[in-house]
């Protein structure tokens, strides 16, 4: 394992419960040593009883995790953290980053791709947006930001799960994976989430995108666009769930009849997959020209390749236009060699997507 802090990036409307579990991270007896950076200390409301000492902006809590603001800027708050190194051991178990009232998250994770000093001590785990269950479709429909959280997140909770019905959450469920087909949904009450479901996913790191399913994003039975074959996709996320996925029985009808017709969203998530090898040049080249014009409408993009002529599988990730891929482990003899890849922006142009990737085969 390496010795840089992990860092989860937390996203979230207002309300939908951010404050609970930043708390419950900064006074639970869990023995680890947490830092969490949030924009207002007021908003998270801390008992005083609970600090041990304020050093200007940075208040340590009597389980030895700390809190801060960030003033001024995200790298200045890393480094500062970091000067609590103890000697021998890193300053912290995580970093938490909370993103308040921030339209879009790509900013902030950008931050840790690209300064060589919060690189060389940090290393961005995940994104994970908390959202409101009874409020979320509202939030969907009448905010950018909203969506672009959802769409950029790499594990989406869905709290506050007890103030809807069984329906309800199947429809929403529904709308959340067609913004983003990467992310496993967690449902919770109370933001009570066991804590290794937002801390140490591994979301960024590249060795660990090997199952990405781009038949995940098939939509659910009785949705426009559904394709009838054995596996729907659902499977490999349900174990997230700790319950069955009826995703497939009634979802639509809350959708379309409840609400009258199904949401069109401007962001959505694309998934294309080839059966055969790629040119490994010509896909390079594509996808650095497609980011260079489009990548501030990609908010994410991952995917595994089997390049012509190459043993090792290429994966890749981007975030807008930053894009970092690498030749991981080696195919196995008698595994299935295919390319996929998933796309999630804003507008993009299906067609032409598909398209561009096909025209890299070898």
């Amino acid at each position: 394992m390496t010795d840089k802090i992990p860092v989860t990036v937390l996203t979230g409307y207002l309300g939908a419960g951010k404050t609970t579990l930043l708390n419950r991270i900064l006074t639970g007896d869990h023995g680890k040593r947490y830092a969490v950076i949030v924009n207002e200390f007021g908003e998270i409301g801390i008992d005083n009883d609970l600090v041990v000492g304020a050093d200007e902006d940075v208040f340590e809590m009597n389980n030895g995790c700390v809190c801060c603001t960030v003033r001024g800027d995200l790298i200045r708050v890393v480094a500062g953290l970091m000067k609590r190194q103890r000697p021998g051991k890193p300053a912290f178990d995580a970093i938490i980053v909370e993103t308040t009232g921030l339209a879009d998250p790509g900013p902030v994770a950008q931050t840790f791709f690209v300064d060589e000093d919060v690189k060389a001590k940090t290393q961005l785990d995940s994104v994970t947006a908390l959202v409101d269950a009874k409020h979320v479709m509202a939030r969907l429909d009448d905010s950018k930001e909203a969506r672009e959280q959802v769409a950029f997140a790499d594990r989406i909770i869905l709290n506050k799960v007890d103030l809807v019905t069984e329906d309800e959450l199947v429809a929403v469920e529904a709308r959340l994976r067609r913004l983003n087909p990467l992310a496993p949904i967690t449902r919770a009450t109370r933001a009570d989430v066991p804590l290794d479901q937002v801390l140490g996913l591994g979301g960024f790191d590249l060795g660990r995108i090997l199952d990405i399913n781009p038949e995940f994003a098939n939509p659910a039975h009785g949705e426009a666009g559904h394709v009838h074959d054995e596996h729907c996709g659902h499977d490999h996320h349900d174990h997230d769930h700790g319950h069955e996925d009826h995703g497939h029985d009634h979802g639509h009808d809350y959708a379309h009849g409840a609400r009258g017709h199904a949401h069109e969203d401007d962001i959505k998530g694309i998934s294309l997959s080839l059966e055969r090898p790629m040119d490994g040049a010509k896909f390079t080249a594509w996808l650095d020209r497609l980011l260079g014009e489009q990548g501030q409408n990609i908010l994410r993009a991952k995917g595994i390749i089997d390049v012509h002529g190459e043993d090792r599988r290429l994966v890749f990730q981007a975030v807008h236009m930053i894009l970092e891929g690498d030749l991981q482990k080696p195919w196995g003899a008698n595994e299935r060699r295919w390319s996929r890849a998933v796309f999630i922006g804003r507008d993009l142009d299906e067609a032409a997507l598909r398209a561009g990737f096909e025209a890299c085969a070898a």
